[in-house]
């Protein structure tokens, strides 16, 4: 490590603290992207045969901590349980984020495969790792693509099992707390929009476009295409956008520079 500057020296301890590797893990992930931390969390969790061995008993334990008592599951309480261990709130969208890295299923719960699975693709085998690694999941919300694939997993995660479509409230919830971090402007009248005139279940193909069309569409709708092949819903948002007046030219310029 000696032969390092001063800068690369930090990035280097900032690696490990956070991905618990060794150095010599470390260095290879480091130097494989070119110094950039982003890149090199990337390439270290892609790429298994350089991660630190993680000990099964460790990921038995943790399991077990959380499992509920009468089912082979983990289940609302124990994922409490989790958030008050991680410190984090179990409202926080990086909990999303978590679920995401563990292909869950179902929303408020994990199975043993999910879990122990998700928390071996991450390297995890303690809560203090565990709880080390929250920066990193956080941080995959500002990454474009991680961000649209963390959308997508959103639906099916979010409805009850067996439905096709996601309910409203939930679908407005997710929405809201995921367009946070997007910050469209026009999200809050899109779920006031959906209350007065929808009042439906929300299809995956509605979801899946409107997150098209926030990424797309300025909120002057300058750029909007009618003609386009948005679904019924998202072209009677914007009647109703029109209708009501409700079109936010102030906001243009500074949501196409925050995109």
């Amino acid at each position: 490590m000696h032969k390092l500057n001063r800068g690369n020296r930090d990035k280097l301890q900032q690696f490990i603290s956070i991905t618990g590797a060794s150095e010599k893990a470390a260095l290879q992930a480091l130097k494989a992207s070119d110094w950039h931390l982003e890149g090199a969390f990337d390439y270290f969790y892609s790429q298994p045969q350089i991660r630190t061995l993680i000990d099964s008993r460790h990921l038995e334990e943790l399991y077990n901590r959380y499992k509920d008592p009468y089912a082979d599951m983990i289940l609302v309480d124990g994922i409490t349980l989790l958030c008050d261990d991680l410190q984090v709130d179990p409202q926080d969208i990086v909990m999303l984020v978590v679920s995401w890295h563990m292909k869950a299923s179902t929303m408020c719960e994990f199975s043993k495969q999910e879990f122990v699975g998700g928390l071996q693709t991450l390297g995890i085998d303690s809560v203090e790792k565990f709880r080390e690694k929250i920066p990193f999941m956080r941080s995959e919300l500002k990454d474009e693509q991680k961000f649209r694939d963390i959308y997508n997993f959103a639906f099916g995660w979010a409805k009850e099992k067996g439905q096709k479509s996601l309910a409203l409230d939930t679908a407005i919830g997710m929405w809201q707390l995921l367009f946070a971090e997007k910050q469209w402007p026009l999200v809050d009248h899109w779920c006031q929009f959906l209350q007065a005139r929808h009042n439906k279940a929300i299809s995956r193909d509605t979801w899946s476009q409107l997150l098209e069309f926030a990424r797309t569409v300025d909120p002057a709708l300058s750029n909007y295409d009618a003609e386009g092949a948005w679904p019924y819903l998202i072209d009677e948002f914007v009647e109703y956008l029109n209708e009501n007046g409700i079109i936010q030219k102030n906001l243009s310029s500074d949501w196409s520079q925050k995109r």
